[in-house]
């Protein structure tokens, strides 16, 4: 799943991680941030203009009169002076290096790997650590020259928001697996990404789905995006992917199971809104990553005009049988 996540994990440098068995997602990530990072340090660490505060006894720069003024500079004879400086001391890099260094403390990932990260960490030693509490991962602007640090930056967040970095008693522990919120974007990504990389005739995109409103006035109707949305020739399926414990709702007192109603009533909203037309050309998936202790779903309604479908998906299956699910969909979307 990572490898479509993170389209650039299908690079030459990445293939042996491929091959390898890991006993947790700690000690992949720790691979991938290692082998991520050294690719970065060949290509140059990113740099960017950093504004420094220095108390210097010749003017550099701007001078902080306010700041000069309270710490009687003209006593001391120094100046405080403000300047920008292009140096590899960037939030990307300190994000990397504080990450890096609380996985190489981590008793989950395998020496050959820390010994990994400690060779990359030899490169970052202009760069400062900072808190990894509060960072605000949604805030990141990529452009050309920093759209390599992308998937390093996402591997990031995933240790630190997803693997639940923890000090006890001096030591970083870190839970096995990622949770389920992080789960769930990986496997909407992995989704999305699989119909991009093998069916690109599908046109596969997450894509805004307008409220079919008759006098267009929606004021605090909330947005609707999709998960993936797939397109041909004229006829248009929309996937909502979805990733909990349970795939079903279970009602004790009547001994029966049903489908989770907000996840019906969902897709219903999507695929009903975006077929304007009313000719049944947009239809629907509700695609559950299968649990352990839960059938294999399957089934097909008509709904006003409109198909919507309810399969799942066995994660913990080889991946020839996950492909299988995801190319039936497709099969079925070219063939309707």
């Amino acid at each position: 799943m990572l490898s479509y996540a993170f389209r650039v994990l299908n690079e030459a440098r990445y293939q042996d991680i491929m091959a390898e068995e890991f006993e947790n997602t700690a000690d992949l990530m720790a691979a991938i941030l290692a082998k991520g990072a050294a690719g970065q340090i060949k290509r140059g660490l990113g740099r960017d203009y950093v504004q420094l505060t220095e108390r210097l006894s010749s003017p550099k720069g701007k001078i902080d009169i306010s700041a000069a003024v309270k710490e009687r500079a003209v006593l001391s004879r120094r100046l405080v002076c403000i300047s920008d400086s292009y140096e590899e001391n960037t939030y990307m890099n300190q994000i990397l290096k504080s990450t890096a260094m609380k996985l190489v403390l981590s008793s989950d990932v395998k020496p050959e790997r820390k010994k990994e990260l400690k060779k990359v960490l030899f490169y970052f030693s202009d760069v400062d650590t900072i808190s990894l509490n509060n960072i605000k991962w949604a805030g990141f602007q990529y452009t050309k020259s920093n759209a390599t640090y992308r998937m390093l930056i996402n591997i990031c967040e995933l240790v630190i928001k997803g693997l639940l970095l923890s000090d006890d008693d001096g030591k970083v522990r870190i839970s096995k697996y990622i949770n389920d919120r992080q789960m769930y974007n990986l496997y909407e990504k992995f989704i999305l990404e699989y119909y991009k990389k093998h069916y690109p005739e599908l046109h596969a995109s997450a894509s805004q789905i307008e409220w079919d409103l008759d006098d267009g006035y929606g004021y605090l109707l909330p947005a609707m995006k999709s998960d993936i949305m797939l397109q041909f020739n004229g006829k248009i399926t929309i996937i909502d992917a979805k990733y909990y414990s349970r795939m079903l709702q279970y009602n004790q007192m009547f001994q029966s199971a049903t489908l989770h109603s907000s996840n019906i009533y969902q897709i219903f909203t999507y695929v009903k809104n975006k077929d304007k037309k009313r000719d049944g050309s947009v239809s629907g998936v509700l695609l559950y990553a299968k649990t352990e202790s839960e059938e294999t779903l399957n089934q097909s309604y008509m709904m006003g005009g409109n198909k919507i479908t309810v399969k799942s998906i066995d994660l913990g299956k080889d991946f020839s049988e996950i492909r299988g699910t995801l190319d039936d969909i497709a099969m079925v979307v070219k063939e309707e």
